[in-house]
């Protein structure tokens, strides 16, 4: 019987053992046991591939009006070269790789380019910004140690959100988009971390604009009025930022009249001054871009603190893996 029940001791110290290693490689976010499932998922099945089986893209080139097919990662660099100084941080520029990544793979499995032929272009409205002439060697390196690594959300591309500059804080999909559908469970509000480096019109920003813009940028936002007699934030979202303006007693969502006033010129719905002053609509705010994901001054800061490229997409979004996909 002693002998029996010794058996049995260690069987269950096996058994224990062998929860815990399972337990721990659950962690990790390459999966090779799941290759197919992920193949399946996560590329568009309507991008050929080339003799390395990386997706190829028919990209439409704005500038010079042509149609041009290039590799996947070969577009990234042109990404990566137009998102991002060329001499950041080399862990903050591989974080970029990767939302490049995703972003592409997310927009063509879901969505069609208006340039016809056309997988996707670098028209900044469309898509991602490119500029290939900034394509240095960093920039190659950057995509080369991070080739065919994309953020996955339970077997799904996620929208791999970034902006500029946070303003201290990140956004929700909900107040820094406007977006109508479900919350994804991937976006999340964390302390931005941005770099004291950021340029002060990152960081805070002010604003004018006469009456008649607002009257027409809150026609663009769906609400109808005629003039502009008073101006104030209404509701706000976790990160603080306006979800909607009250313009007249009547909601205008923040995030589209933030479009349709010039997003470069509103940087952002974190408000922290709104108000009509000498027959001119007078904004102050924090940060610059929507707030949603990962700030891309808040990479910077990360990377020169010495945290590597996954640890700064896994900070600012959550419920994600990253995955090499090819």
């Amino acid at each position: 019987m002693k002998k029996i029940s010794l058996i049995l001791l260690m069987a269950s110290v096996l058994l224990l053992s062998s929860c815990a290693v399972s337990e721990q490689q659950g962690e990790i976010s390459e999966k090779p046991d799941e290759p197919a499932r992920r193949e399946e998922i996560l590329l568009p099945d309507k991008l050929k591939k080339n003799e390395k089986g990386i997706p190829l893209l028919s990209v439409y080139q704005v500038d010079e009006e042509t149609l041009e097919e290039m590799d996947i990662e070969t577009y990234v660099q042109g990404v990566l070269a137009g998102e991002m100084k060329n001499d950041w941080p080399l862990e903050a520029l591989k974080a970029q790789a990767i939302l490049a990544r995703t972003f592409v793979l997310k927009f063509c499995s879901e969505k069609e380019s208006q340039y016809e032929n056309a997988d996707i272009s670098t028209s900044i409205e469309e898509a991602q910004a490119y500029d290939a002439t900034g394509i240095n060697d960093r920039i190659k390196r950057a995509v080369q140690e991070t080739e065919g690594m994309v953020l996955s959300n339970h077997g799904a591309l996620p929208y791999a959100w970034f902006h500029a500059h946070s303003g201290g804080v990140t956004a929700l999909a909900r107040e820094g988009l406007g977006y109508d559908e479900e919350e994804p469970d991937y976006t999340q509000v964390v302390k931005g971390l941005d770099s004291d480096k950021a340029p002060p019109e990152a960081r805070e920003w002010e604003a004018y604009f006469t009456l008649d813009e607002v009257v027409h940028a809150a026609r663009e936002s769906g609400v109808q009025i005629q003039t502009v007699e008073s101006i104030e934030v209404g509701d706000t979202g976790e990160s603080g930022r306006a979800e909607t303006v009250v313009i007249n007693d009547q909601d205008v969502n923040a995030a589209k009249l933030r479009i349709a006033l010039g997003s470069t010129k509103m940087r952002s719905t974190l408000l922290t001054n709104l108000r009509i002053e000498n027959s001119q609509v007078l904004m102050r705010g924090k940060g610059y871009g929507h707030g949603v994901g990962m700030p891309q001054w808040g990479a910077y800061a990360m990377a020169e603190e010495g945290k590597s490229a996954e640890e700064i997409v896994m900070y600012y979004f959550r419920n994600v893996t990253l995955e090499k996909v090819w």
